[in-house]
């Protein structure tokens, strides 16, 4: 039995990246971290040590810099595309790119209620993402977002599971239900989309669902999250989540002569539970 070189990539991860637009008085900032990985004709690189065909990574980082400023850095699913494409059709051995974009939300400090200039602070946890797949004959775009972190104080339930001789977790019809979403959204190949608006739009429709869902499960709540999605949005081919159930257990505050109805928590890290679906178009 031979043995052979495997699917293999190579490229440089995590660049730190903030474009400033200095166009007038009022300024604006993208701020991303850029992960490239080129795939093609590299086994002379593995095999024989023979980096003739190698693009090295410090030049992929170059290039994230370089077309933040001769191509602009806003929508960050064209950014992606655009650098994608670059490796593709002007390197030889290269014959597909993965281009990953982590981009982190400022908002503007206010002065006087409104928003100031050029100052910002640093908007909670949220990132936006976009994973682009490109190779000679299309771009393969996903969108998303991670670290959302979600609560509702009622609106609830969860009973009727399955019990053996080791449950011991009660029956609850309110209850806190918390997570920190993560979601991705793949979109049809080759659609005309308006990147911002879209990415806004279905964020809004997460946050929507998630609020006026009576929530029987975090499972049905993710279905009803999903399938909202794609029903707004046709060039949406399907969308994944996953969602730790970050838990509230209610603390007995009997010894100390308290009654506690569903007033004070227990805010438990790990371990959870978590929740994982695709909802997806029949074709």
């Amino acid at each position: 039995m031979s043995i052979v070189l495997g699917a293999n990539q190579y490229g440089k991860a995590e660049n730190r990246v903030v474009r400033i637009y200095r166009d007038g008085a009022r300024h604006e900032l993208r701020d991303v971290t850029v992960s490239t990985a080129l795939r093609g004709d590299f086994a002379a690189a593995h095999l024989h040590g023979d980096q003739s065909k190698v693009l090295p990574t410090d030049t992929q980082k170059n290039t994230c810099y370089a077309f933040a400023k001769s191509h602009g850095l806003r929508e960050i699913e064209t950014y992606a595309i655009t650098l994608g494409r670059h490796f593709v059709d002007t390197v030889a051995p290269v014959t597909g790119a993965r281009i990953a974009v982590d981009e982190y939300a400022w908002d503007r400090v206010p002065v006087g209620g409104v928003g100031h200039d050029h100052t910002w602070t640093r908007r909670g946890s949220e990132v936006r993402t976009t994973v682009v797949t490109v190779d000679a004959e299309r771009a393969h775009v996903v969108s998303g977002l991670k670290d959302l972190v979600l609560l509702k104080s009622t609106g609830s339930e969860f009973a009727g599971f399955l019990v053996d001789e080791y449950t011991t977790l009660q029956e609850t019809h309110d209850r806190i239900m918390s997570t920190s979403l993560v979601a991705n959204w793949t979109f049809v190949d080759d659609v005309d989309v308006n990147w911002d608006e879209s990415w806004a739009d279905v964020r809004r429709i997460l946050l929507e669902q998630f609020a006026v869902v009576h929530s029987l499960a975090l499972q049905q709540t993710l279905w009803e999250m999903g399938k909202a999605v794609l029903e707004a949005h046709p060039e949406v081919a399907e969308i994944s989540m996953s969602a730790p159930n970050r838990h509230h257990f209610v603390v007995d505050l009997g010894p100390f002569g308290l009654e506690n109805p569903n007033e004070v928590f227990y805010a438990a890290d790990r371990p959870y539970g978590l929740i994982e679906a695709t909802v997806t178009r029949e074709d």
